[in-house]
Formats: C-alpha cells, structure tokens, sequence
C-alpha cells in the first residue's frame, strides 16, 4: 500500500465540475489513482466543504441526491478528528501563518499519517506538520 495523500477540498469539486476543464480531468485522475492505490484519505470538513461547494456554489451544482451519494462513497477515506486535532489545528495556525481551517486540514492530513496534501489553497512546496503541500494543478 502507498503512503498516504489527504485530499483538499478542491481536488474533490474539480473531479465533480462540469464546467473545471482540464482540472477535472486531473482531480478525476488524481482520484482514481488513489482509489487504485487504496491511499487517499479526506477528512468529514472536506466532505461537509464538497456538499455545500457542489450543491450550492457551482455553475451547474449537482442534486443534493447525487452530492450526498459521492460524500458516502469517500466516506471509507475519513480520517475522524478530535479536539486533538483542534489542538493542532491551533498550534499550526501560530506557527505556519495560515488560516484555522487550513490549519485543520493539515491537523487530519497528519492524524491520516498523510505524507502530501494535494491542494490548491495551500502553498506549494510547503512542509507544514511534517506534511509537504502539492498543488496537483500546477503544470
């Protein structure tokens, strides 16, 4: 089994955007590859992000009905958090100056045993918790 990947929020609305274009194709990719390799892993914030970006916030939002069915298909990589991870969360948005709920991203990423956070918000390249940041879109 390969290390780890925690999935941002982004990767996941790409995958389920009609109108992301090439980076649909990427996070669709990105996503089946990790399935194969039985190594993603979100966390129930990006499940709960995804829901509302995807039914709400979309040009062509999907149905609640089609939405809800993908959150319980990812529902297998969840990493659960606690207030530990809230802890964390707290000591990451100190130390490496980014927002609380970047910062508990990287709190799951970690807890996931995640080596990369593939993510469009995050600063590529950056080792944040002992986890390097990837923006999968960048060419």
């Amino acid at each position: 089994m390969s290390a780890k990947v925690f999935i941002d929020t982004n990767v996941l609305v790409y995958a389920h955007d009609i109108d992301a274009g090439l980076k649909r194709d990427k996070a669709r990719n990105i996503l089946l590859t990790l399935s194969q390799e039985r190594s993603g892993a979100v966390s129930m914030q990006v499940l709960q992000e995804f829901y509302v970006t995807v039914t709400r916030k979309l040009a062509a939002p999907l149905s609640k009905r089609d939405a809800r069915s993908i959150v319980e298909d990812f529902s297998y990589w969840c990493v659960a958090t606690s207030s530990e991870q809230i802890s964390q969360a707290f000591h990451i948005e100190d130390e490496a100056g980014i927002s609380f709920w970047d910062a508990l991203i990287v709190a799951a990423a970690a807890k996931a045993g995640a080596t990369r956070i593939l993510s469009e918000d995050l600063n590529s390249g950056q080792t944040i918790a002992g986890v390097v940041v990837e923006n999968p879109f960048v060419q």
